[in-house]
C-alpha cells in the first residue's frame, strides 16, 4: 500500500511539472504572439501617419498655390492700375511741359 501511495505521489508530481512545463511553453508562445501582434500594429499605425501627413502636406501645398495665385492676381491688377495711372500723369506732365515751354516761346 504504501509503494502504491508513493507510485501515486510521483506520478502526481510529475503531472504536475509536465502541467507546469506546458503552462511556461504556452506563456512564452503568448508573449511572442503578442509581440508579433504589437510589431504590425505598430507598423501599421506608423503607414498609417506617414499617408495622413503626406495628404496634409499636400493639402498645405494645394492651398498655398491657391493663396499664391489669388495674391499674383490682386498684384497684377494693382500694377495694371498703376500703369494706367501712370501712363496718365506723364500724358498731363508731358502736356504741362509743353505749354510752359511754348509759354517761353512766346516771351
Amino acid at each position: 500500500m504504501k509503494t502504491e501511495v508513493l507510485q501515486s505521489i510521483k506520478k502526481t508530481e510529475e503531472e504536475g511539472r509536465s502541467l507546469i512545463q506546458a503552462a511556461r511553453e504556452q506563456k512564452v508562445k503568448m508573449l511572442a504572439d503578442a509581440r508579433v501582434e504589437a510589431e504590425n500594429l505598430i507598423a501599421k499605425e506608423t503607414e498609417g501617419v506617414e499617408e495622413y501627413k503626406a495628404k496634409r502636406i499636400s493639402d498645405a501645398h494645394t492651398e498655398a498655390e491657391k493663396k499664391s495665385a489669388v495674391i499674383i492676381a490682386d498684384g497684377e491688377t494693382k500694377a495694371a492700375k498703376v500703369r494706367a495711372d501712370s501712363k496718365k500723369n506723364l500724358e498731363e506732365a508731358v502736356d504741362q511741359l509743353v505749354n510752359h515751354f511754348k509759354v517761353k516761346l512766346n516771351v
